[in-house]
């Protein structure tokens, strides 16, 4: 299956039925028809029955302490309890090696967007996004923030583009510097996000209070909390030097807000 997120394809290569089965009922629908994209991503599942130890999967977009992200002889390897990855940058093709968990792929497909974003000017952030009248909202913020809160709270003419992680790479589009993308990489809410994507109007980060206020910040401090919340999990480098200038981009780019919530809808209020 060819697993396009944010115009990126990856095609997903298994021979166990029942696992395929049910990453296209998760993946539905950002799967496109391969022959649309020249310069898929292959990579091959192996499902191991009694190894990788499948009780090491994490629903956190973070990952795993454990988690070793590192590049070796030109190919990065991805490994952690529930997995063993490979991926050639050059030939685009990997393998993994994992237990029959959805956790598992979604962690080695978002690692290896994180890697591939950085030459497209862009990131994944752990942050909910939606959009609302055209634009595009990034809701930021630790485990607990309210990311899911506030996606459960959108009113019915707000587009969910995820409750957890969120796609935003660069436009070709002159006017428009940063576009947000939809993924089916899901939190609490368990629902994925539509397939579409538009225009960043604004970044907030969360805070939750007893009072509903929307309040922009300066970039230096919007530059710390971005960097906090973008999801890079490689230890190399010259790539999180890179990483680091992607988000100063944004900031400077993007107007960034601090976002104080109580648990009611008229929060979005604040939201236009």
């Amino acid at each position: 299956m060819n697993v396009v997120i944010g115009g990126n394809p990856i095609e997903i290569i298994t021979s166990d039925v029942a696992f395929s089965r049910m990453l296209r009922e998760q993946y539905a629908d950002f799967i496109e028809p391969i022959n649309n994209h020249r310069a898929a991503i292959q990579l091959t599942v192996d499902i191991q029955v009694d190894s990788p130890d499948s009780s090491a999967a994490s629903d956190d977009p973070r990952l795993d302490d454990e988690l070793e992200v590192r590049l070796d002889s030109g190919k990065w390897r991805l490994t952690r309890g529930d997995f063993y990855a490979s991926y050639d940058p050059v030939t685009r093709t990997g393998s993994v090696r994992q237990s029959a968990n959805r956790h598992s792929i979604d962690s080695v497909v978002r690692i290896i967007h994180s890697l591939s974003l950085v030459a497209q000017g862009g990131f994944l952030a752990h942050s909910a996004s939606a959009i609302r009248h055209g634009r595009a909202w990034l809701f930021a913020g630790r485990s607990g923030a309210g990311k899911t809160t506030i996606s459960r709270l959108a009113p019915d003419d707000v587009c969910l583009l995820s409750d957890e992680v969120s796609f935003v790479r660069q436009s070709i589009d002159p006017g428009e510097k940063f576009l947000a993308w939809g993924t089916p990489f899901t939190g609490e809410l368990g629902k994925p996000g539509a397939n579409c994507c538009a225009p960043i109007q604004g970044i907030c980060f969360l805070e939750q209070a007893q009072e509903n206020s929307l309040t922009a910040i300066g970039k230096a401090e919007a530059l710390r909390l971005l960097m906090t919340n973008i999801l890079f999990f490689a230890d190399d480098p010259e790539l999180v030097r890179q990483v680091f200038d992607i988000a100063a981009e944004t900031v400077e780019a993007i107007p960034m807000f601090r976002l104080c919530f109580a648990p009611d809808a008229r929060v979005w209020d604040l939201i236009q």
